[in-house]
């Protein structure tokens, strides 16, 4: 590995043949390249500060955690007698301890730390001496996390054009003069006849041929927009209405269950935002880069993740859908299995019925 990010790796595909292309259809895909390229290096401080901001996040998080952790391991502590013994026992016993945590004070499951590291930190401390939780402090935490980090992320200076368009300052009819040039130039020769690549024709024998795209990497994350997939079939237009029974009795009002990505909503609207949603969804090359950040290494997970957390099938996420992927990616972490379809109390709230 040559660049040790998570973030999956974005490759630019351009040509630095200055003759007429061999081929006049990569010309468009040159264009665009180009434009995102331009795109992401003038968003470059802004995603730097995003960075900076989401860093901070998750060190709060773990902050949050690692109170909650010890304040349970010093309850669990007897008054007199024992303690060596039940200290002991909760170390060996560190992700049962965890789990409570989790349960108990409703934490994410992707905040908490490495057992193996908590285990060989706490083996040389004394439970019995840790101080109780400090709710001031906590709440303290959960301000910044709610209040705080929000009206930052709006300080930020947001996308300083479409990158959907052309280049900034780019005029439209100035670049159909480029249309037969290579890469950057104009020309009104004819294109040179297509011939391999060799000793001769001055390119290495494992070289593309000319006019063909020379390749450059970065690793952030910035994916160029993707077409949205195609909608689902439209329902049979012969079908015949269902009769309601007229003896049928109105089932009771159901309360709708506790939605558990909610606890960590706030978190992942600022990351959403941050992502520059276009009518309040992101696209999956968008989310993908957040996705991948979750360190989960079997892309059939991840494959499963965002089919369970499409729920309406548009081949987008919209905030909701975006909290439910996060969740769902900590809960493969905390070593949970995916389930076949979505519960009820993990269905977008806006997608009840």
């Amino acid at each position: 590995k040559v660049l040790r990010t998570p973030e999956v790796l974005r490759v630019y595909i351009g040509s630095f043949w200055d003759q007429p292309l061999v081929y006049d259809e990569l010309q468009s895909l040159f264009e665009s390249e180009e434009s995102d390229l331009m795109a992401d290096l003038r968003d470059l401080p802004r995603n730097s500060a995003v960075r900076k901001i989401n860093e901070l996040v998750k060190r709060t998080r773990l902050a949050k955690v690692n109170a909650h952790i010890v304040s349970y391991l010093k309850s669990q502590m007897p008054q007199f007698m024992g303690g060596k013994k039940k200290q002991q026992e909760l170390l060996s016993d560190l992700g049962a301890v965890f789990r409570q945590v989790m349960k108990q004070d409703v934490l994410s499951p992707g905040d908490f730390p490495d057992i193996a590291e908590c285990k060989r930190k706490f083996a040389e401390e004394d439970f019995s001496k840790f101080p109780k939780l400090n709710k001031k402090h906590l709440e303290a935490l959960e301000s910044l996390l709610v209040q705080d980090i929000p009206r930052l992320m709006e300080k930020l200076p947001k996308q300083l054009f479409d990158r959907r368009k052309e280049l900034p300052g780019g005029d439209p009819e100035a670049r159909q003069t480029v249309k037969k040039g290579g890469a950057l130039y104009a020309s009104a020769e004819e294109p040179p006849p297509y011939s391999t690549p060799g000793p001769q024709s001055g390119y290495p024998s494992s070289g593309y041929p000319r006019g063909q795209p020379s390749i450059s990497y970065r690793s952030d994350p910035a994916p160029p927009e993707c077409p949205q997939s195609s909608p689902g079939a439209a329902p049979n237009p012969f079908a015949k209405p269902a009769a309601a029974n007229p003896f049928a009795k109105t089932p009771p009002a159901e309360l709708d269950p506790v939605w558990l990505p909610a606890a960590t909503k706030a978190e992942t609207d600022s990351v959403f935002e941050s992502s520059d949603p276009v009518d309040g969804k992101l696209t999956g090359d968008a989310v993908r880069p957040h996705l991948v950040a979750t360190e989960i290494q079997d892309t059939d997970l991840l494959f499963q993740v965002w089919e369970l957390s499409d729920h309406d099938g548009d081949g987008l996420l919209d905030a909701e859908e975006f909290a439910l992927a996060i969740y769902l990616c900590q809960m493969v972490k905390s070593g949970e299995a995916l389930p076949d379809s979505l519960p009820a109390d993990l269905v977008p709230p806006s997608h009840r019925r």
